[in-house]
C-alpha cells in the first residue's frame, strides 16, 4: 500500500509520519510525504528526534505534493493530512481515487523555542500511536469504505 502524508510545509509532522510508517510497516506500506507549500528543509528538531529514535533519515526531504500528482508518480492508495491547513486546502486529483483521512496534530515547530523538544516528542508519540493502530489493521483486505472509517477513527486517537 502506498501512503502519502500531506502537510503544508512538509518539514516536521508529515516527515515524522512518513518515517514512522516506513519503519514500523516493515515493507507492508510505502509511505511518502509532501507539502502544499514545502519549506525545502526538514526541521532540525524533527531530524534530531528521528535520529534518536533510530530512523533512517538519509532519504527524507521536504518536497511538493506536485511530485505525486505527476503521471509517473506512484499510485497512492491512502492520503493522510496531518495539519489543519492541508485538510482545508484543495488537494490535487490523485490517480486511482485513494482513501483520504485526517490525522491532525498541533504543529510542534510553532511552540516556543524552549518548548520545542517536548512538543516534537508529544507529536511523535501521537503519530506513532496512530501509525501502530493503522498497521494493526488488516488493511490489505479491507474495502475502501471500511478502511476510510478506520483511518478516520485512528485520527481521533
Amino acid at each position: 500500500m502506498n501512503i502519502l502524508v500531506l502537510c503544508t510545509g512538509n518539514s516536521a509532522r508529515s516527515i515524522m509520519l512518513e518515517s514512522l510508517l516506513n519503519q514500523l510497516g516493515k515493507g507492508r506500506v510505502r509511505a511518502f510525504s509532501a507539502g502544499s507549500k514545502p519549506t525545502g528543509f526538514i526541521h532540525v528538531q524533527a531530524l534530531t528526534l528521528l535520529t534518536r529514535e533510530q530512523h533512517d533519515v538519509t532519504r527524507l526531504r521536504s518536497k511538493s505534493w506536485d511530485e505525486f500528482a505527476a503521471p509517473d508518480a506512484p499510485e497512492m492508495h491512502l492520503v493522510i493530512t496531518v495539519c489543519g491547513n492541508a485538510a482545508e486546502e484543495t488537494c490535487p486529483i490523485w490517480p486511482g481515487a485513494p482513501v483520504r483521512g485526517h490525522w491532525g496534530v498541533v504543529d510542534p515547530a510553532a511552540a516556543n523555542f524552549d518548548d520545542q523538544v517536548a512538543a516534537f516528542a508529544d507529536t511523535y508519540k501521537t503519530l506513532k500511536t496512530r501509525a501502530q493502530a493503522f498497521l494493526a489493521l488488516p488493511f490489505e483486505s479491507m474495502a475502501a469504505d471500511a478502511l476510510r472509517e478506520e483511518v478516520t477513527r485512528i485520527g481521533t486517537i
